[in-house]
């Protein structure tokens, strides 16, 4: 059975949780359409802003890099500016359909590079498939960008233009189809060979599919050791041999091996190791079974692969699997290459992106994969602590460390290899300056995803007559977060859901309050709770059969749902009072709420956001408890600044005597987190200012922020949010007995899905 020759440039979409049409369209034309925007990183406040940032300001640093073009990677972006490249000839698995169709993946992959790596990027859509009008429009941005990195062009133009452009140009030119397959491959790869007792150069590959990632993996392994006499490349027509004519270029050619073997089922036979690079089905359960003991079979192709785990375990039970998808073990997934290796090769100011490079990248991963876990990655095996072996040899993408360990090796290699401009001195503040560039929230949200997605739960989504709702609901179950729950009228949440366009598919349960079998258990339930704060019975069964929030928490309550999200219709205040008439606080705890917020690669705990109006002393030091809980739920130390008008105690302030009596109360806790108070924000936040303090018990800035009052901390959120351009999540629900969030009215879908994760997640405690 042969392959397709581009399949690997097609590159279908990554499997995983399913999608509806509407949602991906959605969330690509919300707010502003597209997923880019600009913004600056100077301030623009003022006329001397203006006057420094453009005329005549600006015409300093011109100069500067006249005498010096050096200098441009301090005084401009260059140095931390990607230009993401294509002509749109193999979009995904969709083929070619031309540059602008390719711009939303060209976008993604500059989001991607921001996520991981913290590097800005930008996409460039090339309207030509002529190589050398291509070439030519490209070949002369060296001046904007610190590298240029190619995508989703079709073999084997892609081989001709990424040549020429590292010929013509002075910085990293990369194409990620070719190269960032072959990386992640090869790392795993590395593993096994490890765990098989293999030697790389007594071993047997056969890689099936000669586009641009076939003959890139084989150009890497043959790179690291692996004779050539021990590679066999096939493509739709069969073996590349040596004298074959049919259907050949010089890249296949440069491979052709000298052999008897003619087709995939020829070459398989007593083979150590198969990379598939072509399409579904290409690999049979009996070429399986042909091959050497202790297989190791790379099954790359999405969204199906050339064989699954499942057809792979009818026939074998010591072979090592990898694949390009998410639902199974050993994820060969791009993500874990190219921000990486950018970022390594831009610190140190690489000219090109070269071989040892690349070997140093794919063994950096290779490596990481054989340490210790870290709490942050086994915390979405729901607390199983995956080890190295045959279903964890390649690092998964959220792994923290990946953005100290890869970059830093690029770099080193890239130094020793003679093409890096700017050498690293001290490679451990390297990767000190690397961690800080992590984006902690959304690893954080992932981490959540990851765990929800392994034990899923059943969620209420109370108000479920209405759109938002019932849209989030739906994209709660496409993405495999569990069951969710609609309270609401069966005939009325199916004509919302039919006039908003929204597939209701199998995981998806609506529930009539009138009409529940459980309907006379819920209003005894309720009423036994109320009955002495002068409820009537008649009075729980109103609220059971006409109000969603108390059907949906004491469903909840009496452990027919896991957990619940509602908010879209009230306000904060009477959603909250709804679910306490049914839900008490967890025993020795305080319910607060918390809201966590993301600004400028900092992810800081604000409490509290949504209960307590004027806190007390003792109060505030509960607050402070619960808050420093959610931190270490969410994957960090707690650092917890008491916040106040005054710093200890100038100028003086008749609130500050709460805070500074929360603080007596910490120390008399002896509580087992760092803490101090009362401070100024500046003080909790600013290094340089907390510095004027040196006996402030605080390590580094503060994480978690208690605020004097609650609207202090509603405010200061709501500000950081519109003016400060803040990612805020929240308030969330903490303290209670059983999981509830409370979303904000008219929340977007997006986030009700999200806060309906944190619940299932309980992250509340």
């Amino acid at each position: 059975m042969a392959a397709s020759d581009n399949a690997a440039d097609k590159k279908p979409a990554k499997s995983g949780p399913a999608l509806t049409d509407q949602e991906a369209l959605a969330f690509h034309a919300q707010g502003r359409p597209g997923k880019l925007e600009i913004s600056p990183t100077k301030p623009m406040a003022t006329q001397r802003d203006l006057s420094l940032a453009y005329s005549p300001g600006v015409a300093v640093p011109v100069k500067a890099i006249a005498a010096n073009p050096a200098a441009a990677f301090d005084y401009t972006t260059k140095g931390n500016f990607v230009a993401v490249i294509s002509n749109g000839t193999a979009i995904l698995g969709l083929g070619n359909l031309g540059p602008l169709a390719s711009k939303p993946v060209m976008e993604g992959k500059a989001v991607l590079f921001k996520r991981f790596a913290d590097i800005d990027a930008i996409d460039l859509e090339v309207d030509t498939e002529d190589v050398d009008a291509f070439v030519n429009s490209v070949r002369y941005l060296g001046p904007s960008f610190g590298g240029i990195n190619l995508e989703d062009i079709k073999a084997p133009d892609c081989f001709i233009i990424e040549s020429r452009l590292r010929e013509l140009m002075d910085i990293p030119v990369f194409h990620d189809d070719q190269h960032g397959t072959a990386i992640i491959a090869v790392a795993g790869m590395l593993n096994a060979l490890h765990l098989t007792g293999r030697d790389i150069k007594t071993t047997r590959l056969v890689c099936n599919g000669a586009g641009a990632a076939g003959i890139a993996c084989i150009e890497l392994v043959k790179a690291m050791g692996m004779p050539s006499e021990n590679v066999l490349l096939c493509d739709t027509k069969g073996v590349v041999y040596e004298g074959r004519t049919e259907g050949m270029n010089q890249w296949k050619a440069a491979h052709a091996t000298r052999t008897e073997a003619r087709t995939l089922e020829d070459a398989m036979k007593g083979a150590d190791i198969f990379f598939g690079v072509s399409a579904k089905g290409a690999l049979t359960p009996d070429m399986v079974a042909s091959m050497a003991p202790r297989p190791i079979i790379f099954a790359m192709a999405n969204p199906d692969p050339e064989i699954t785990p499942e057809e792979v375990a009818s026939v074998r039970d010591d072979a090592i699997m990898a694949t390009g998808r998410s639902d199974y073990p050993n994820q060969v997934n791009n993500v874990l290459g190219f921000p990486y290796i950018f970022r390594g090769a831009l610190d140190v100011r690489a000219t090109t992106i070269n071989e040892p490079m690349k070997i140093a990248a794919a063994q950096a991963l290779a490596a990481l994969a054989r340490e210790d876990v870290p709490d942050e990655v086994a915390a979405a095996y729901q607390g199983v602590r995956p080890r190295f072996g045959p279903n964890y040899i390649i690092p998964v993408p959220f792994d923290p460390r990946l953005i100290s360990e890869i970059p830093a090796a690029v770099a080193r290699a890239a130094m020793d290899s003679g093409v890096a401009g700017k050498p690293i001195a001290d490679f451990n503040a390297y990767r000190l300056q690397l961690t800080a560039r992590r984006d902690p929230i959304v690893s954080t949200l992932t981490r959540i995803y990851e765990r929800v997605r392994r034990n899923p739960k059943r969620v209420v989504f109370a108000e479920g007559e209405e759109e938002q709702m019932i849209r989030a609901a739906a994209a709660f179950v496409n993405q495999k977060l569990g069951t969710a729950i609609l309270i609401g009228r069966e005939d009325i949440v199916r004509a919302t859901a039919a006039s908003a366009g929204i597939e209701l598919k199998d995981g998806l349960e609506i529930h009539n309050a009138r009409l529940s079998h459980r309907n006379a258990d819920y209003i005894e339930f309720l009423y036994a709770r109320l009955q002495r704060d002068g409820y009537l019975h008649r009075d729980a069964q109103r609220l059971i059969n006409t109000d969603r929030n108390h059907f949906g928490a004491t469903m909840v309550a009496l452990g027919d749902a896991d957990a619940m999200v509602t908010g879209i219709t009230r306000n904060y205040s009477t959603a909250l009072a709804d679910v306490r008439r049914v839900i008490d606080p967890r025993p020795g705890h305080r319910v607060i709420g918390v809201s966590i917020v993301l600004i400028r690669g900092r992810a800081v705990i604000v409490a509290d956001t949504a209960v307590h109006d004027m806190p007390s002393g003792e109060e505030l030091a509960e607050i402070a408890i619960e808050a420093a809980g959610v931190a270490r739920r969410l994957g960090y130390e707690p650092r917890v600044a008491m916040l106040a008008y005054s710093t200890f105690g100038q100028p003086e302030s008749e609130r500050s005597r709460h805070v500074r009596e929360a603080v007596q109360i910490l120390e008399r806790r002896r509580v087992d987190f760092e803490y101090d108070g009362e401070m100024a924000a500046d003080v909790a936040l600013n290094p340089k200012v907390m510095a004027l303090y040196p006996f402030c018990r605080l390590s580094a800035p503060a994480n978690v922020l208690v605020m004097p009052a609650f609207h202090s901390a509603s405010i200061s959120t709501k500000m950081m949010q519109e003016l400060g351009g803040a990612t805020v999540i929240g308030p969330l629900l903490v303290g209670l007995d059983k999981p509830v969030q409370i979303v904000s009215l008219g929340a977007r879908d997006s986030d009700i899905v999200n806060m309906a994760s944190l619940a299932a997640f309980n992250v509340g405690g």
